[in-house]
């Protein structure tokens, strides 16, 4: 099975969610740039407000793809152990490499929010949205930003993922729903039929559309 693309997948993740439809504590936040045309989809079935939830992936040099951590925003920092051991990844490149990401991760903040502020998550139940996961990195750090930021409850929602990440993320969620958990999974972009990038101006466009529309 593949997804046709984002947007299908994103009304098929509104289907597994619709217990959070026009709940007044509850938010979504897409992860740029893939999630967020999920998410969008998600939150317009379920008549709930939309933002961005920042968070970049910190790739090891000369290997950009392999992530040796990730941040989001607030500054929280979680690193992959194993593969900064494994590669003797210096604590100096580390922190090139983060304070790089966090330069972009502001300024993606700058442009995609505008003069709106982000949203507040203290005390809300918060539906956590990609396309896809690999590794995990990202959205682990997005679920540790998010505790430290006081959210009620964090439910990741995402159209497919490797098994024994969707099963790593089940100690840190309240809940987590993968569509698709293929054994071989051979990366996000396999399951969709279009996997074209979304750009910056889609993320904005979509998260001005959701600002503009009443979410209950």
């Amino acid at each position: 099975m593949q997804f046709q693309d984002r947007i299908e997948a994103g009304r098929m993740l509104a289907s597994q969610l619709e217990q959070y439809a026009r709940r007044p504590d509850a938010l979504v936040l897409g992860l740029p740039r893939g999630g967020v045309p999920v998410a969008f989809e998600v939150a317009r079935a379920l008549h709930l407000p939309l933002d961005v939830m920042l968070v970049r992936k910190l790739g090891v040099p000369g290997q950009e793809e392999l992530a040796m951590g990730a941040i989001a925003s607030g500054g929280r920092r979680i690193l992959n152990a194993h593969v900064i051991e494994d590669l003797g990844i210096p604590a100096h490149i580390i922190d090139m490499v983060t304070a790089r990401e966090c330069q972009e991760l502001e300024r993606r903040e700058r442009l995609y929010r505008g003069s709106r502020p982000a949203a507040n998550v203290r005390g809300r139940v918060v539906i956590l949205v990609d396309d896809g996961i690999a590794t995990g990195a990202t959205m682990r750090a997005a679920i540790a930003a998010l505790r430290q930021a006081g959210a009620a409850s964090i439910v990741v929602a995402v159209p497919v993922a490797p098994p024994p990440v969707c099963a790593d993320l089940r100690d840190e969620a309240d809940e987590v729903i993968c569509l698709m958990t293929p054994a071989l999974f051979f990366g996000v972009g396999r399951w969709y039929q279009d996997f074209s990038p979304t750009t910056d101006d889609e993320v904005r466009f979509l998260l001005d559309q959701a600002a503009e529309a009443p979410a209950l």
